[in-house]
């Protein structure tokens, strides 16, 4: 089996930057000065104060993503014999094997679809991670039932693509297991 390399998107990491950092403004000017957003919608400055928290904790993870991933390895996803080595997203996991996957699922949230990758053994999948990725993949588990997901969002490869490609190797590989 080649090994396939896809890499990131310089330009797509870059508008993931550039939100982030946007986001992280508003959650510091939302927590200094919230009474200045007050209006009927928004009437409590604590809950303000609330939503710059978790603005600048989300989106500073998410901007703290771009720059290592711009500063660093360019190469997103791999395929190859083992499986896939997964970085396309926060919540990337590394290699997920082949012989761990027991299917694949497309899912769209808004206009960002998702393929899942449901394993046999989430748990150990979990267990491999720590901090802001735990919860990552937790939330990813609690809301789909498999904790990996991969998104083509910062790659430069077309989602259909991405999506058929791994289905045919999962395919390839688990009927040269039968065989």
């Amino acid at each position: 089996m080649d090994r396939i390399e896809i890499p990131l998107s310089k330009s797509k990491l870059l508008l993931i930057l550039l939100g982030g950092l946007a986001f992280v403004i508003i959650g510091v000017i939302f927590i200094i000065n919230p009474e200045r957003f007050v209006s009927a919608r928004m009437s409590n400055p604590g809950l303000l104060r609330l939503l710059g928290i978790a603005s600048i904790v989300f989106f500073g993870a998410l901007t703290m993503y771009a720059i290592k991933k711009l500063l660093g390895n360019p190469i997103g996803l791999v395929i190859d014999e083992e499986g896939i080595i997964d970085n396309t997203n926060a919540a990337g996991i590394g290699l997920i094997k082949w012989a761990d996957i027991t299917g694949l699922e497309r899912v769209q949230v808004k206009s960002t679809k998702i393929l899942l990758v449901h394993i046999s053994n989430p748990e150990e999948y979990l267990n491999r991670t720590k901090g802001f990725k735990k919860l990552l993949i937790k939330g990813n588990y609690n809301m789909y039932g498999t904790p990996l997901s991969i998104t083509s969002n910062a790659l430069k490869y077309n989602f259909n693509d991405l999506e058929r490609l791994i289905a045919e190797r999962l395919l390839k590989k688990k009927q040269t297991e039968i065989a």
